[in-house]
């Protein structure tokens, strides 16, 4: 099957509203068309075969890598954001491969140690533009990778560099100006969104019940979870906790995705939605949860912050990371030559010296922060 096999399919399959391939505005740096893929499958294939990508293993979701192999890292949260959004595009009617595209690339650029690391950088780059992740995912896919001979980046499609850029409602920020910040994005960058916040929710409460950080009995406050370990233990009786809890969490993400198709039907129905024209028009966006279903999410939100959010445990590891990131960014600045020769290269370019700090700091995997560390400031440790 050709590439235009496949966008004679999506005319057929895909509903009015999606994003068609063949409707993309096209990349920063013209490519000719793959033969065989289309622009958003290539788009796809090209996050996943990134650097930064490939560093999301090794970097925080909630539970820093050495404190076992059970819990998400950036990568399987992204994972399961990915399958999340293809459920839901799916069901929508959607371009898979582009919302799953934006899902794919919407963490290139976290920091290490989580959003406890984002915090720190934004912190000291305050004087320098300040720093945020959804910005620096775009940063890297524009510019910061380093692959093909021609251009900087990944050259990505339009569509998914808008996609990054509006990953949040919010499109007031610099980094929107060039997307069109008077127009909402289209349907898959919109569940993009949504399917990282179910993934997120979902997966912290397993892996906080796993840490012993998190009390199963306070999330019986949330009905979301009580109904969900109903259905659990009615259809597993005599099954251990272990598989309970899965098969609970497994619950309430359904609830959850079932929730957003089924509110994105409804608003595209009241809005009278008749093409992609008609989705941008609509802001902040036309995905939801309902009012409902939302309004148990933010229950789930603010009891994950105050139950394992701010446990001791991760709050120690914050103020660690607080402490290393720290270091290595004023030793840095002190003396940019510490860095590797590559990286130096941009300075020497005319690059703002402190954003090649924040791009250097921020691709790193907690490992070798933590390492570099080591390195800089134990006397003992060979450099």
């Amino acid at each position: 099957m050709t590439r235009e096999d496949l966008e004679q399919r999506e005319d057929i399959l895909l509903a009015p509203w999606a994003a068609h391939s063949r409707a993309s505005l096209g990349r920063a740096y013209p490519e000719a068309e793959h033969r065989l893929r289309t622009a958003f499958q290539r788009d796809r294939d090209r996050v996943i075969h990134s650097t930064a990508f490939r560093r999301l293993e090794y970097k925080t979701q909630v539970f820093v890598n050495h404190e076992g192999d059970y819990y998400r890292t950036r990568l399987t949260h992204t994972m399961e954001a990915a399958q999340i959004t293809r459920t839901i595009a799916r069901a929508l009617r959607l371009n898979e491969d582009y919302a799953e595209a934006v899902v794919l690339a919407h963490d290139l650029g976290h920091t290490p140690f989580g959003h406890a690391g984002e915090r720190v950088l934004d912190g000291l780059m305050r004087s320098f533009g300040g720093f945020e992740h959804n910005a620096q995912s775009l940063r890297i896919v524009e510019w910061l990778e380093e692959r093909y001979p021609r251009f900087p980046g990944l050259n990505l499609s339009w569509e998914v560099r808008e996609g990054i850029a509006k990953h949040s409602s919010d499109y007031d920020r610099p980094l929107v100006r060039a997307f069109d910040p008077t127009t909402a994005p289209p349907l898959e960058a919109q569940i993009a969104d949504l399917a990282d916040e179910i993934a997120y929710n979902c997966h912290d409460i397993d892996d906080g019940i796993q840490s012993g950080m998190l009390d199963p009995a306070v999330l019986e406050e949330l009905p979301l979870w009580r109904e969900g370990m109903a259905q659990a233990r009615a259809d597993g009786a005599g099954a251990s906790f272990s598989i309970l809890r899965y098969q609970a969490v497994r619950r309430v993400i359904d609830a959850l995705v079932l929730a957003v198709i089924g509110e994105t039907e409804r608003r595209l129905l009241e809005e009278g939605i008749q093409d992609l024209a008609g989705v941008r028009a609509v802001k902040p966006r036309l995905t939801g949860y309902g009012a409902g279903m939302e309004s148990q999410v933010q229950t789930l939100k603010a009891l994950l912050m105050q139950h394992l959010y701010t446990h001791v445990r991760v709050t120690r590891m914050g103020m660690k990371a607080k402490t290393v990131i720290t270091a290595l960014f004023e030793t840095y600045l002190e003396e940019p030559r510490q860095m590797p020769a590559h990286v130096v290269r941009q300075i020497d370019a005319g690059e703002q010296t402190a954003r090649v700090i924040a791009d250097y700091i921020a691709g790193m995997t907690d490992r070798f922060a933590f390492d570099e560390y080591r390195k800089l400031f134990d006397p003992l440790e060979r450099v």
